[in-house]
């Protein structure tokens, strides 16, 4: 059986379009000195350091793992570099973590980030491979297909995009490393943003973000020594798949249904939607709201809309969906999928702040990157597994 992890600092920077008061190594250090503060920890007290990012094209820096070892207290201690894609914050997070259960080490500080204003991730993502004209623009050029063949498939309205648009946004207001600020949204609002990939308007994707995010992860003996109460990993788990084959259903991939499956199963979960409390998902353009809501087995093929519809992942519903207002408010490529980790052990550590869920003691964290291929996820809480 694995040792039992548990998360005892978080720490994150603030994410805004340019840092540019800091430098790639200075944004990582402000996260990871935030989470070694919460943890009441120095860097000689660290084992080992995990990180991830997004490709090195995002900011034109190539493998900047290799110089970042001596900022972030690594000088003479192990150090690896995780990448998936855009779930790589979600993989980068669980590959510290089995550091901990395998019992290498007992104290692992794990950081993920993106720096995007040093270079231009759209263009990073429009690639022209051998003897073939690229057909996107950015992400959401490629995403935009798979949307609009749920809609078609689920019967979903057209609006149902913006209601999760309007959610995440309100819900930012009341983070204060939110990206996104912005007070009065309205379905009005959103609806009256240029559409940029149909059926994806402006104000229905998500913004390009400097940002980092940091954990401290610790064995079971370590987190007895932390100065506040932490929350512990239930399970974990990966997937991936091809980004083409035959067959392949891009609009809820198997490895998202596999990846689901696996940590419900670890954690002894049957009915996610009565046994979660809230969920932190990787929601890139509103509509993978309802698509993942499917996806993750809280409801039926088709039916993913109609929880949004009804507000039951609102702050107030009875399974909120991303209270820190998601990746559609903040989205350091990188990190994204670790805010969405950590994001859900504040929640059942109860120091979420005014988007604290009451009552909260399970939560999920998910990630996904690729073309939907790549799939991380963790499910965390109050109590000992």
């Amino acid at each position: 059986m694995a040792n039992r992890c548990a998360i005892i600092g978080v720490g994150q920077t603030a994410y805004k379009t340019k840092r540019l008061d800091v430098s790639m190594a200075g944004l990582l250090r402000e996260a990871a000195r935030r989470a070694l503060e919460d943890a009441q920890l120095t860097w000689k007290d660290i084992d080992a350091v995990v990180v991830g990012k997004a490709p090195d094209l995002f900011e034109g820096v190539m493998m900047p793992e290799t110089f970042l070892a001596e900022a972030l207290g690594a000088a003479g201690k192990p150090i690896m570099r995780v990448h998936t894609a855009g779930s790589v914050g979600g993989s980068t997070a669980i590959v510290a973590a089995g550091l901990i259960q395998g019992g290498v080490h007992d104290r692992v500080l794990t950081i993920a980030w993106e720096k995007q204003s040093e270079s231009n991730a759209t263009w990073a993502l429009t690639v022209n491979s051998p003897f073939t004209t690229s057909l996107v623009v950015g992400a959401g050029g490629y995403f935009a297909p798979h949307i609009r063949a749920y809609m078609r498939r689920s019967g979903a309205p057209d609006h149902v995009g913006t209601l999760v648009a309007v959610k995440d946004r309100q819900n930012a207001l009341k983070n204060p490393y939110a990206h996104l600020k912005i007070p009065g949204i309205s379905r009005e609002m959103v609806e009256s943003t240029p559409m940029l990939w149909e059926p994806i308007r402006y104000l229905e994707t998500c913004p390009s973000s400097d940002g980092a995010c940091a954990m401290v992860l610790a064995s079971e003996d370590a987190a007895k020594k932390a100065p506040a109460p932490p929350a512990w990993v239930h399970g974990t788990a990966m997937r991936s798949e091809p980004m083409q084959f035959a067959g392949r259903d891009t609009v809820s991939p198997q490895g998202g249904k596999d990846a689901a499956a696996d940590v419900y199963r670890q954690a002894g979960i049957s009915d996610p939607r009565r046994e979660l409390d809230c969920a932190e998902v990787y929601v890139p353009f509103s509509w993978y709201e309802p698509m993942w809501l499917e996806n993750l087995g809280f409801c039926g093929e088709s039916e993913g809309w109609k929880l949004t519809e009804a507000g039951a992942t609102a702050l107030d519903g009875d399974i909120p969906w991303n209270p820190s207002g998601g990746v559609l408010s903040s989205n350091p490529i990188g990190a994204s999928g670790m805010i969405r980790f950590a994001e859900a052990a504040l929640q059942v550590r109860g120091q979420a702040g005014e988007h604290q869920v009451d009552g909260a003691r399970r939560a999920l964290g998910h990630a996904y990157g690729g073309g939907a291929q790549f799939f991380a996820m963790w499910i965390v809480g109050s109590d000992k597994p």
